[in-house]
């Protein structure tokens, strides 16, 4: 179940906002770079994996995450599993099917999830 909530945030709150959901963007396109770089390779990639395998090295190369909630980091594996297994699943029914892509600051919808 969904929860909609109308916010009206101050500037200070409506940058973090924006940050937060940069944030999501962000880790979501390094997500998917990653999966087609491994996948090139002759990987297996899944997206629990990826995570780990993010979560060892964000705030090496990605000080600024430390701002930013945990979930608006976290959240992307579990959405980018979510479309990888939907996009297998139309493949496999003979559905029209598209895998995940980059998403840009123009073109997508800025959002975030938190627990």
């Amino acid at each position: 179940m969904t929860h909609k909530i109308r916010l009206d945030p101050s500037p200070e709150q409506a940058a973090y906002l924006a940050r937060a959901c940069g944030t999501a963007r962000f880790v979501w396109n390094w997500a998917v770079g990653e999966w087609n770089r491994q996948r090139a390779l002759g990987g297996r990639p899944n997206a629990m994996a990826l995570k780990k395998q993010f979560n060892a090295v964000k705030y090496h190369l990605f000080p600024w995450l430390r701002e930013i909630h945990r979930d608006a980091h976290s959240q992307p594996f579990a959405n980018l599993a979510k479309a990888w297994e939907s996009y297998f699943a139309n493949l496999k029914s003979g559905k029209r099917a598209h895998p995940p892509t980059f998403k840009a600051r123009e073109r997508s919808r800025d959002s975030f999830y938190v627990a």
